[in-house]
């Protein structure tokens, strides 16, 4: 969507603190031998104590009110009992949810406990390349100079990123144009980011596979040559200078 008035901000701003609050609260309250549901219970009430509304339950029927990807898993990974964390997973949170007529995303790959399988580079990296590409966007800029700036950077750590994921425009419902927001070059995709206007960017980065494929849940996806990957993801308001980062609160960079 586009700001267009001070109301449209400041409803912008709640669902923004909801989901980001709500992912923070959860990467703190992630320990081994809890599962997956237990996780996504937790982060349920708390997006319901801001009055919020899961946004992948509400968009696509998704089993679960976040979603909780780990290890091999790349993303939208179903919450479940049978799923209990252990120490040294690689774990991805992804946090979407609608309040009040605004919609708002976001996301953060972490390690549960130590990081005995040395999955910390990964997660840093994605870090990295998403608060480069934050720092490089504002009204007129190449949709594209962004996907190619991420590609390179991971590139220079020795990783790939994932083709068939990209960011999306969002505000007044999940996904909105512009669309496909890829973590590549694509030459022939010409639309620059707009002032004023709202997207959530992510970073898709993997140690092996360029492509995600779905599991026969239906949901989980996962890398078409194995490995691991990596995502991080604010909701911004992009402006002539530095973007709003309206998911500040959630801390992934810090």
């Amino acid at each position: 969507m586009s700001i267009t008035n001070e109301q449209e901000l400041a409803g912008m701003r709640k669902a923004g603190e909801a989901v980001a609050f709500t992912l923070r609260e959860m990467i703190k309250y992630a320990r081994p031998g809890m599962t997956t549901k237990d996780l996504d219970e937790y982060g349920a009430k708390i997006l319901s104590d801001f009055g919020a509304k899961s946004a992948p339950y509400l968009t696509y029927g998704f089993p679960g009110w976040t979603c909780i990807s780990v290890d091999n898993e790349f993303c939208h990974g179903i919450p479940s009992d049978a799923k209990v964390l252990k120490e040294g997973d690689l774990i991805n949170i992804d946090v979407s949810a609608e309040l009040n007529g605004f919609w708002a995303d976001n996301g953060g790959s972490f390690v549960i406990g130590e990081d005995i399988h040395d999955h910390g580079k990964l997660v840093e990296a994605s870090k990295d390349i998403l608060r480069k590409a934050i720092n490089s966007i504002k009204g007129g800029v190449k949709i594209a100079d962004i996907g190619g700036l991420m590609e390179t950077e991971a590139k220079k750590r020795g990783y790939k990123v994932i083709r068939n994921l990209g960011g999306h425009g969002i505000g007044r419902s999940l996904h909105e144009q512009p669309d496909e927001l890829m973590n590549y070059r694509n030459r022939f995709d010409t639309r620059r980011f707009r002032k004023n206007s709202v997207v959530a960017i992510e970073t898709f980065i993997s140690t092996t596979s360029g492509i995600a494929v779905e599991e026969k849940d239906g949901w989980t996806m996962v890398g078409n040559k194995g490995g691991y990957m990596a995502q991080h993801e604010h909701t911004i308001l992009i402006t002539d200078g530095k973007p709003v980062i309206l998911t500040e609160m959630n801390g992934i960079l810090n």
